[in-house]
């Protein structure tokens, strides 16, 4: 879908599968600036910035002496890095957009809480995230948020591209389906078939996805000879409120 065609079909589309995705919606100028400061933080490590080791994900460093202990996994608080990704984060098209698929009128905010960071999924030993969905770890009044993932470079599965399962925003899994760290199981057998549904997200530099908070999603690991960067913010309505003294009220919200 080209970013100028978006209209009520693809709305409609995003209500029924819990995504969409609209190509070429970023020049290659903007999203090349975006590259290049996304890449001189990498290489000069500018924090705050989570490692692999961080989160222990299937793939990833066990500890800090094993090798590749060093592998970066996101930079964090994107919004905070530098006024290109302020403007990113609250660009008019972007919140139109947003107006659409929230089907709303009222004030959008971005959230500095989840996800507002540079996915920099490296080679060697990045690790692979199972299946889950963003809103299992948020804490806001009702669960109804959508991220904005602007692919920075080619994402495919060869070097760990989104997976999704179209539709499943709508599903109420019983806490039984998840494990410690609130992943699917897929020892059981109604996780498989619902696994099994899943198709992957192939993203061109400049394409930017849309996805809801209650979307499961998935990726692998990167197996190419290059870092795979993405710049993702998360949105909500204004008046859909973080619940106090958790994470998701850890910074306050900008209003776009």
């Amino acid at each position: 879908m080209s970013f100028s065609s978006l209209n009520d079909i693809e709305a409609a589309a995003f209500e029924r599968d819990g995504y969409i995705v609209v190509k070429n919606m970023v020049p290659a100028q903007r999203f090349g600036e975006l590259r290049t400061i996304a890449t001189d933080h990498l290489s000069q490590l500018i924090a705050p910035i989570e490692f692999e080791v961080d989160v222990g994900y299937p793939g990833a460093p066990v500890d800090v002496s094993s090798p590749g202990a060093d592998t970066l996994r996101r930079l964090l608080q994107a919004f905070a890095r530098d006024e290109a990704f302020r403007l990113w984060a609250l660009d008019p098209e972007v919140k139109r957009i947003l107006a659409c698929l929230l089907q709303t009128e009222e004030d959008l905010s971005v959230s500095q809480c989840h996800h507002n960071c540079i996915m920099t999924k490296a080679p060697g030993f990045s690790s692979a995230t199972l299946w889950h969905q963003d809103s299992r770890y948020w804490a806001f009044d009702y669960e109804n948020l959508v991220s904005v993932w602007l692919a920075l470079g080619k994402e495919d599965k060869t070097n760990g591209c989104l997976r999704v399962i179209p539709g499943s925003h709508k599903l109420e899994p019983d806490s039984g389906r998840f494990d410690a760290a609130m992943f699917l199981r897929p020892d059981l057998s109604e996780n498989k078939s619902l696994i099994e549904q899943a198709i992957t997200v192939e993203l061109n530099p400049g394409d930017v996805l849309f996805f809801h908070s209650r979307l499961f999603h998935a990726a692998g690991r990167n197996l190419s000879d290059e870092t795979k960067l993405s710049v993702v913010f998360t949105y909500h309505q204004t008046s859909n409120k973080p619940i106090k003294n958790t994470r998701s009220a850890r910074f306050p919200s900008i209003v776009m």
